[in-house]
């Protein structure tokens, strides 16, 4: 069994319950409240500006230009597609980049992002790697379900193209090279190091739940 097979058996108690969160099934149904989807499209931008850094970091520690090359491209589709598209979406709602930008990301928010951060810089590439990958795997994951399980949903006038982009072989493709990456690099490593990649899938992973609950309930700073 390949090691993303093991991880993604581990997680999958967590993608479960994040497929059946309000916020995803809101999504899918076209019944999400919009100040919910704003708040989300916010608090997700400044996440994607400290994510990017994640690609950055990457090709820091890649081991040869193909690898390098490739996280460069994550970084450009991160800053020029991802974030494009929350750009757009800002726009219907009359909310400016200057806004986008300024946001203060929240305390579960920022504890990802850091958390992410601390990883890229003091672990391993395969380290590094086991912490982006929830948020990239389970968003393809989440757009395939929503796209299959909701008839029409590609099509709807304000959800649409957020599911047409994360649902698509395009944005699987980067996902999936990550994924390939992963299981290269662990070859041959020891229980210990394996165990320690395990523990960062497992926590960027609960994560991630922890933002789609953040930003449908609205949590923020107490004060």
């Amino acid at each position: 069994m390949k090691f993303s097979e093991i991880l993604f058996e581990k997680v999958s108690g967590i993608w479960e319950k994040t497929h059946q969160h309000p916020f995803v099934v809101g999504l899918g149904t076209g019944e999400l409240p919009p100040e919910a989807f704003i708040r989300y499209m916010k608090q997700d931008y400044v996440f994607l500006i400290d994510f990017a850094k994640l690609f950055a970091f990457g090709s820091v520690k890649a081991r040869d230009i193909e690898t390098m090359g490739y996280f460069a491209k994550l970084l450009d589709e991160t800053l020029h597609g991802e974030m494009d598209l929350h750009r757009q979406y800002a726009k219907r709602f009359g909310i400016t980049n200057q806004q986008l930008e300024e946001t203060r990301p929240t305390p579960i928010n920022l504890a990802y992002t850091r958390y992410m951060l601390n990883v890229a810089q003091n672990g391993s590439l395969e380290e590094l790697i086991s912490t982006l990958l929830p948020c990239m795997w389970s968003y393809w994951e989440i757009g395939k379900m929503v796209a299959e399980n909701y008839p029409g949903s590609i099509e709807h006038p304000l959800y649409g193209e957020w599911v047409k982009m994360y649902s698509s072989n395009e944005f699987g493709e980067l996902a999936t090279w990550l994924i390939d990456k992963l299981n290269q690099l662990v070859e041959g490593k020891p229980k210990r190091e394996l165990d320690m990649i395990e523990e960062h899938f497992l926590t960027t992973s609960r994560y991630e739940y922890m933002f789609w609950d953040m930003v449908f309930q609205g949590g923020d700073w107490p004060v």
